[in-house]
């Protein structure tokens, strides 16, 4: 085993790991708030570590160009996606869980203050 082969391991179990703890934060947090933290944040990270390790056993320019793309796209999407997901789950009034201590929104009023153009706040 060469060291490349060794931290090309190491990246792909770590990332691994970080996508098994986001599957199990899915399953475990209470609200769909505390789910859309575990849905982005390991499981983002953990989809770059193994693109970047598998980008270290590839030979192909080609094949680490498209690794890289997708960890770019991933990067971009997942973060706007959990904000709009969240933000669309506080204005349909999903409940929050009991363990919430603090809700930073609810004195912006119930539409988590957005308002139509042109009206006052």
């Amino acid at each position: 085993m060469t060291v490349v082969d060794v931290v090309a391991s190491a990246l792909l179990l770590s990332g691994v790991a970080l996508s098994v703890i986001a599957a199990i934060g899915l399953n475990r947090f209470p609200d769909v708030f505390a789910r859309m933290h575990a849905a982005t944040k390991p499981a983002t990270l953990g989809l770059l570590l193994v693109l970047i390790g598998a980008a270290l056993r590839v030979a192909d320019s080609g094949d680490v160009a498209k690794l890289l793309l997708a960890g770019l796209l991933q990067f971009f999407t997942a973060p706007v996606g959990a904000h709009l997901v969240g933000r669309a789950a506080y204005r349909a009034g999903t409940e929050l869980s009991p363990d919430t201590s603090l809700d930073e929104l609810a004195a912006a009023g119930p539409d988590g203050g957005a308002s139509a153009p042109g009206t006052p706040r």
